[in-house]
């Protein structure tokens, strides 16, 4: 049986340039930077949450086809690709660290049912949600 979720993808035109992103921006530690034969290897994760990585994946790596490359770069530098969520216990106070390190927030922090909510971009144009959940948020009663 799935026990969780354990590396997912960010894809990135510039494996450096988004690692030092997640890693000077977001306070993301490196958890592996490996040759690989005509690859690079690379995950972060927050520092709090040791069983969860992101493979920072080359956009020009060995795993996609030109025409998919291609259409993945499109669709990254336009950001429409979002990737993912992350939970925060002040996303108020995470929004003005991470604005005076120079990450472009597309969304300030805002009241929504489940809690308090952000959005910003990555270097690439990937979007991320920054969440503050509710203390009261019960998804059984709220929503089903």
């Amino acid at each position: 049986m799935i026990k969780g979720l354990g590396i997912t993808t960010v894809w990135t035109t510039d494996q450096q340039r988004t690692k030092a992103f997640f890693t000077e921006k977001l306070d993301f530690e490196v958890r592996s930077d490996l040759a690989m034969g005509d690859m690079r290897w690379v995950t972060v994760g927050a520092k709090d949450q040791p069983g969860v990585e992101l493979a920072l994946m080359s956009l020009d790596g060995p795993g996609l086809d030109p025409e998919s490359a291609e259409a993945l770069k499109k669709l990254v530098a336009k950001g429409v690709l979002g990737a993912g969520a992350f939970r925060t216990d002040d996303c108020r106070g995470d929004y003005e660290t991470f604005r005076a390190r120079g990450v472009e927030f597309l969304q300030e922090p805002r009241e929504r049912p489940y809690g308090i909510e952000a959005i910003f971009r990555d270097d690439n144009g990937n979007w991320y949600s920054l969440t503050e959940r509710s203390e009261e948020l019960d998804f059984s009663k709220d929503f089903g």
